[in-house]
This record gives structure tokens, C-alpha cells and sequence, in this order.
């Protein structure tokens, strides 16, 4: 299948044969019309969602442009397409405008989705050895256009292993050898079957929350490390090298910053910072903040737009002291664990459950001062009305994350998550929404390590566990690995007399996961002598001088006990709330375009938050 992300030179000069997509993309140099890709790319743009056209510029994209456009556009007739392809335009947000042009192109669509997803939550083999899922489609139409009536589309699914997929593929004389479902008619749902049950009728969490996006990327990892410290010494060794050898140390993207580059400072509308390539020897390191790398991990990142691919100027422009942050699999579908995890701090891109997790995050406001909730207009006085007194959004906030940071939600509705993003059951009776918000908040302030929801003056530590630290790691070697003990329930950082060791953890600590992340494992491998994951750059290679994590480490353990703690009444409201009345989602406001949008700062304001 022809699938190759975009790669192109960010120049908008750059030479044609380094601007993918060619004339499906640019159309006729001079002619004045729209190029043909337009028509993916309108619907997604005039629903505000923009920012997820990144995953459109895509080889086997502009193949099934072309096709569409030669086949029907070009000629007025009927005709067939059929393509195997990546299926990521099946559900996909950012191919919103590729579903409706097929809705209004086509008569019927058949779909037979073959799966084969190496690198998501819920992995199953592929036909072909690649690590992406794919799908073949055959489109027909008999004649002449109907565009206003969407099309009917048809999905089957094979599962199994490859053999199991192919053989299932060579049985199949004729479309009734496989078991069809008839896909939603709005025009730029996803090609799901509609869901049965009360569950697709409650409203997605991305119409109750209207603002996401993705959370920040860096491209590079040397501008993230476990203290400042570390991140101090990497910039100083950057900015005092040489002119000339700092492109090899700072590690150009195709598609992202260049030691050159001198974008927009990342708070700014007009003022320009100077490039890192210029930069004189010694020049002071810029703001070093708290950052949410993975779920429960917190680090710190040079929050600069020069060393950010994708900074998400947004996120830092609405972030301050009572900014919280949901992260959840809104495109993707979740493996075992909760639905949806809480940060304190900017997100990265893949805080969720690292790489291919997540890449969306949710701000309960919009603005740095606390004062514009990220909730779609008119819907706290709905709900309102029915509890029969206020909902302050900082309440709906909480009540959703006590539903979706249960692992009991992602179990009860195992089936129903397959087709993101995950809904919300709202639920009518107001002492019962209480409850659960109730909850919500004591499990946002212990996921955010006492820094978020803490009552008035509650403290911001973490509750003291079970686990303890009789021994720390020896200053004298940094550790090179881990290794637990799960009948002695004992954790040893390190090897040999120089390790470290933390008891009484419980395995079920251990084992905590978030679709598919072990969270202590992987802190751990982010601490040793030889972290795991991508090197970008030899400035990876400086690292902490000694182990001081013994504290943290602790609180994770501890953060972990207090959630594992708080599942049995989480998975019991539960029920509850599926049990009372709800709220679906035909009783609820809409969100506008608008409200979809992320902040930004007025020209010319330099908003003084880093």
C-alpha cells in the first residue's frame, strides 16, 4: 500500500519535487482554482479541527484523490474504485473530508477491514508485514451524481491470525460470503456501524470538553530530563560549541525546527527569537518548566519554541496554577486501564501511554487565569437545571475523570470503545453526580500529586502508602536496571551493595498499566544509567550525576496504592450512574467551531507565563 507520511521541506519555496502530493495537492501553477485535495481538507478545517489535517498529507491520501477525481469528477460517470489501503481514514478526525466526498460520490461502499495494528493498544496481525492497519474499499456508483445523499456504506471485519484473514479473503466469491454492517449516514462520521444500546446515545467527551488537541512535540529528547540541572548542562554544551558543529548536536526534523530556524517566540504573535545557530557562546539557558511526559511521569522541558517541533503554542498560552489536563484515547482505541489520565503540567504528545497512544489532551479552561471554562456553552445550565441548582465546570470536570480514569469503564464497555471517542454518562440525579465527582476530585489530586483539586488548603503531598525505603541507591554508581520481587513484594534500583530497595510494594502496583504501559517499569527505564527509548542527540548522553529519585519514586508507589484503593467505589458508582437516568447527547448543546479552537494570544501580546 502507498503509505509515506508527509516529509515535505516546511518552505512553502521549496523546489515541486520536494512538495508531496503534486498537483492533487497544488493544483495548476496560475490557473486560480482550488486543487482537488481541497475537498478533504475543507470539512475538517470549517468543523475547527484543523489541527489533525497534519495526518491528511499522506501518499496513499492523495492516491484515492486522484482516483475519485479521475474515475467520477473528470468524467460525470459512474464507475468503481477499489484500493487497499492504510485504514486510518475509517475513523480518523482528520479525514473528516474524505468520508464526505466519498458519501457524496459513490451510490454504495463496501469495506473490509482486515485490522493489523502492531503499534496501538489492541494489536492483531497484519496481511501484509507492515505495522499499520489496512482496509480494501470498493466504491461504485451507477451513473450520474446524487450528491445530496450520502452514500451507503458497508463494513465487514476479518479477525484471526494473517492465514486466518487471507483464507477468509480467498473464500469470499461474492459479497455475501461475508457478513456485512451498515455504517452511519452523516455525511463525516466515522465508517462505524451505528452502536447499539444507551451508550452511543450519551454525549462524546469532545462534545462536552469542545477544545483539544495534541500535547506537545518535542521531536528531540535531549530537551526533556528528570531535574534541570541536567537540562542546563545540555543547553550550555549546545550554545558553546561551535557554530558549526551545533546542526549535529541539536539534530535537525524534516518537518520540524532547524538549529536555523527562527520561529515565533512561544508566547508571542511578533516577536521572533534568534536562531540557535547564531547564538553567542554561553548564552543563558530559556524557561525550564514542569512537563508531563508519560502518565504519572513527571519531567521537566526547555520551553522554547526553537528546540519544539509542535510546541502547541495553545496549551502553554491557557496553562496556570489552576490549569489541569486530561489525557484520553480520543482517535485510538484503549487497551486495559483507565480512559483517561490527569496532569498538572503541559502534556507531552504521547503522555497517555507513550508512543502511538494518545496524542489528545483536554484543558478544563481555556485561559491561564481560570476564568473561561473549556465547556461547550449552554451545557452547565442544562445540566443545571435538571440537578436543580449551579454545576460549576470545575465539577463536571471532576465527575467526568471519576468516570473515565476507571479501569472499570474501559472493562464495561470493552466493545462500545472501539469506535472513539469515549462517551460520557451524565447522569440526572444530582446526589448521585456529586458522588462521583466527589471522587473525581480525590483521584485528580492524587494523580496530580496533591497539585490540583486540593479542597482549600488541604496540602499538596501525597497521602503516605504502604511502600518505604529502608535503603537508598548509592551515590557512588548510577543504577543500570531494576528488578522486583513479587513474593518478597521488594523492589531493588540498581545491582550489587550499590542498590537501592523499596518494600512492601504490592504487585498489583507493579503490574499498573495504561493500555498496555507498565507505569513503575517504565519510570524505571527512564532513570537508569542507559534510559531506554530513542537517542536523538549525543546531548542525550548527559545525565544526572546521581540518583535523587528516591522520594519520587516513593510518591508514584504511593499515587498508585491510592487508585487501586479507590477502584471498588469507582467501579460501584459506576453502575450506578449506567443504572440512573441519563443525559444523551440530543439533550445537550453542540459545540461550535469556534469553541473548538485553541486559544491564542491577541496580536501583539506577549504573555508573560514562562
Amino acid at each position: 500500500p502507498p503509505y509515506d507520511r508527509e516529509q515535505q521541506d516546511p518552505n512553502p519555496d521549496a523546489p515541486a519535487r520536494q512538495r508531496k502530493g503534486g498537483w492533487v495537492r497544488h493544483g495548476d501553477e496560475g490557473a486560480g482554482d482550488d486543487p482537488i485535495l481541497e475537498d478533504f481538507i475543507r470539512p475538517v478545517r470549517d468543523a475547527g479541527d484543523g489541527v489533525h489535517l497534519k495526518n491528511l498529507y499522506n501518499d496513499y491520501v492523495y492516491f484515492w484523490r486522484w482516483a475519485l477525481w479521475k474515475v467520477f469528477d473528470s468524467t460525470g460517470d459512474g464507475g468503481i474504485v477499489s484500493f487497499i489501503t492504510a485504514a486510518s481514514y475509517l475513523h480518523g478526525p482528520g479525514f473528516a473530508g474524505v468520508r464526505r466526498k466519498m458519501r457524496e460520490i459513490f451510490d454504495d461502499l463496501w469495506i473490509i477491514d482486515l485490522g493489523g495494528d502492531a503499534l496501538g493498544t489492541r494489536t492483531s496481525e497484519n496481511v501484509f508485514a507492515i505495522q499499520i492497519p489496512v482496509a480494501i474499499a470498493i466504491g461504485v456508483r451507477g451513473g450520474r451524481p446524487n450528491p445530496q445523499t450520502p452514500a451507503r456504506v458497508w463494513k465487514a471485519r476479518l479477525t484471526g491470525t494473517r492465514q486466518e484473514k487471507l483464507a477468509a479473503l480467498d473464500a469470499a466469491k461474492t459479497f455475501a460470503h461475508l457478513a456485512w454492517q451498515e455504517c452511519a449516514a452523516d455525511w463525516n462520521t466515522p465508517f462505524f456501524p451505528p452502536g447499539g444500546g444507551a451508550y452511543f446515545d450519551w454525549p462524546a467527551i469532545t462534545d462536552v470538553f469542545p477544545w483539544q488537541q495534541s500535547g506537545v512535540k518535542v521531536g528531540r529528547t535531549w530537551p526533556i530530563g528528570e531535574d534541570q540541572k541536567v537540562l542546563e548542562q545540555r543547553w550550555q554544551a549546545l550554545v558553546s560549541a561551535e557554530r558549526s558543529l551545533r546542526r549535529n548536536l541539536f539534530v535537525d526534523r524534516p518537518t520540524g525546527r532547524k538549529v536555523g530556524d527562527s520561529p515565533l517566540a512561544l508566547l508571542s504573535t511578533t516577536k521572533k527569537a534568534e536562531s540557535i545557530s547564531t547564538l553567542p557562546s554561553g548564552t543563558d539557558c530559556p524557561p525550564i518548566r514542569r512537563y508531563l511526559y508519560r502518565s504519572f511521569d513527571r519531567q521537566y522541558v526547555i520551553a522554547d519554541s526553537r528546540v519544539l517541533d509542535r510546541p502547541g503554542p495553545g496549551l502553554w498560552y491557557a496553562h496556570g496554577p489552576l490549569q489541569t489536563y486530561m489525557t484520553a484515547p480520543l482517535t485510538i482505541v484503549p487497551s486495559e486501564g483507565p480512559a483517561a489520565i490527569a496532569a498538572a503540567a503541559v502534556p507531552d504528545l504521547s503522555h497517555f501511554r507513550g508512543s502511538f497512544g494518545a496524542k489528545h489532551t483536554i484543558p478544563l479552561y481555556r485561559d491561564a487565569a481560570a476564568t473561561e471554562p473549556n465547556v461547550t456553552g449552554g451545557l452547565l445550565e442544562r445540566i443545571g437545571e435538571a440537578h436543580g441548582a449551579p454545576v460549576p465546570a470545575e465539577r463536571l470536570f471532576a465527575y467526568a475523570y471519576g468516570i473515565l480514569a476507571q479501569r472499570a469503564y474501559v472493562e464495561r464497555f470493552w466493545d462500545e470503545l472501539e469506535q472513539p471517542p469515549p462517551r460520557l454518562p451524565i447522569t440526572k440525579n444530582p446526589k448521585l453526580f456529586g458522588r462521583v465527582a466527589d471522587l473525581g476530585e480525590r483521584l485528580l489530586r492524587l494523580h496530580t500529586y496533591g497539585e490540583r483539586f486540593t479542597g482549600g488548603g488541604r496540602g499538596t503531598s501525597v497521602p503516605r502508602g504502604k511502600a518505604q525505603c529502608p535503603k537508598g541507591v548509592s551515590p557512588d554508581r548510577y543504577p543500570d536496571g531494576h528488578a522486583y520481587d513479587a513474593e518478597r513484594q521488594t523492589l531493588r534500583v540498581g545491582t550489587g551493595e550499590h542498590a537501592g530497595e523499596f518494600t512492601q510494594v504490592a504487585p498489583e502496583v507493579w503490574d499498573y498499566s495504561v493500555s498496555g504501559m507498565r507505569i513503575v517499569e517504565s519510570w524505571l527505564n527512564r532513570r537508569k544509567e542507559n534510559r531506554s527509548g530513542r537517542k536523538s542527540s549525543p546531548l542525550d548522553a548527559i545525565r544526572p550525576e546521581r540518583w535523587t529519585f528516591e522520594e519520587e519514586l516513593l510518591e508514584l508507589l504511593w499515587v498508585l496504592e491510592g487508585t487501586l484503593a479507590l477502584e471498588p467505589e469507582g467501579a460501584a458508582l459506576l453502575a450506578e450512574v449506567c443504572a440512573s437516568p441519563l443525559f444523551t447527547a440530543a439533550e445537550l448543546p453542540a459545540p461550535s467551531a469556534a469553541e473548538r479552537k485553541p486559544p491564542r494570544a491577541a496580536p501583539g501580546e506577549q504573555a508573560d507565563l514562562l
